[in-house]
């Protein structure tokens, strides 16, 4: 078994997930709860928050965030990805930067104009 602390909602229910009873979650007070401790041992993903290069703007980074979450063991893969990557002003916020990192299928979105 193994204890969790649930980030689905504020209540930040601690959750106890049987990985040999097919992935049976208690402690929850919501179904985000089940949800979340299950995918959290079988499948964890993230949204990926970062900064990229940016040329002819006032900034020289733009924030940029994955549009839907990654497998964590992407993460660092997908920062190295992301360090080459330069963007040229104007940028605008929700615009995409790079579309399908790693083949997952997700595109990588500015957060902020530029």
């Amino acid at each position: 078994m193994t204890e969790l602390t649930c980030i689905g909602c504020p209540l930040g229910c601690r959750l106890t997930v049987d990985e040999e009873n097919d992935y049976a979650v208690t402690g929850n007070s919501c179904k985000k709860g089940a949800e979340y401790g299950k995918n959290e041992l079988k499948n964890p993903t993230r949204v990926l928050t970062t900064t990229v290069n940016a040329e002819g703007g006032i900034h020289g980074r733009c924030p940029v965030r994955t549009e839907a979450p990654i497998p964590k063991a992407m993460l660092f893969d997908a920062m190295k990805v992301l360090s080459e990557v330069t963007v040229k002003a104007p940028v605008k916020c929700g615009e995409t930067v790079l579309e399908d990192i790693l083949g997952t299928g997700v595109n990588v979105i500015a957060t902020r104009d530029l």
